[in-house]
């Protein structure tokens, strides 16, 4: 049994926020996750950057945690799953996708994706630019302020949102975020070695921050 998941509906859809930084969407039997960046140990190791070899197997291994939890029949990732061309990692992706023949892989391409499609399509990966599902709009890139309404309520990646919470004695920590505004949800980066920026929210937003084992809502 995984930690717990905090319940949230929008549009009349049952989400589950975990803390390992996915969605659970209920009626769709769906999990949504952005910015995996699989490939980025290698790309780093490669460049002669020590960096754990590790870390990448640890977020599939968190993965199929979530998968063997909830039995999805859908896995969504919205954008930049790897973060640069084919390297080692893509072994390791293949044999874990050899796992779960049967799940249905949908990936919205993001800015570093930019693996050949045919090797996506080798492993029964749906590749889309953005999808619209019932009543959410599956993109990677948060939705440019000028923008006009969308078909659908957007969910994206891309920016890796953290929120800056400070304590009485002047400290202060970042933490990962599912922020909800009024016409999309931007998700917390699923792979560990990403960084996070802190965003401004504006008052009619819900934000969740991620800890280690709970989702929590930010007043």
């Amino acid at each position: 049994m995984i930690s717990a998941a905090t319940p949230f509906n929008l549009l009349g859809q049952d989400l589950l926020l975990t803390p390992q930084k996915a969605i659970y969407w209920q009626q769709q039997k769906a999990l949504i996750i952005a910015d995996v960046h699989l490939g980025k140990v290698g790309h780093f190791r490669k460049a002669g950057i020590a960096v754990p070899r590790d870390m990448e197997q640890s977020d599939l291994a968190v993965l199929s945690d979530l998968i063997y939890e909830y039995q999805p029949e859908k896995l969504i990732f919205l954008g930049d799953l790897f973060h640069s061309d084919l390297n080692n990692d893509w072994d390791w992706f293949v044999l874990w996708r050899s796992q779960f023949p049967a799940l249905n892989i949908i990936l919205i391409k993001g800015n570093h994706d930019i693996i050949a499609d045919k090797h996506y399509q080798n492993l029964n990966v749906e590749l889309h630019d953005e999808l619209l599902i019932g009543p959410f709009l599956m993109m990677h890139h948060p939705l440019p302020t000028e923008a006009q309404t969308p078909e659908g309520y957007v969910f994206c990646g891309h920016i890796h949102p953290g929120v800056n919470l400070s304590g009485r004695a002047r400290q202060s920590i970042t933490l990962p975020c599912f922020a909800f505004g009024d016409r999309q949800a931007v998700l917390p980066s699923f792979g560990k070695f990403t960084g996070r920026v802190a965003i401004r929210s504006r008052q009619t937003d819900r934000i969740f921050a991620v800890l280690k084992d709970k989702v929590i809502a930010i007043d």
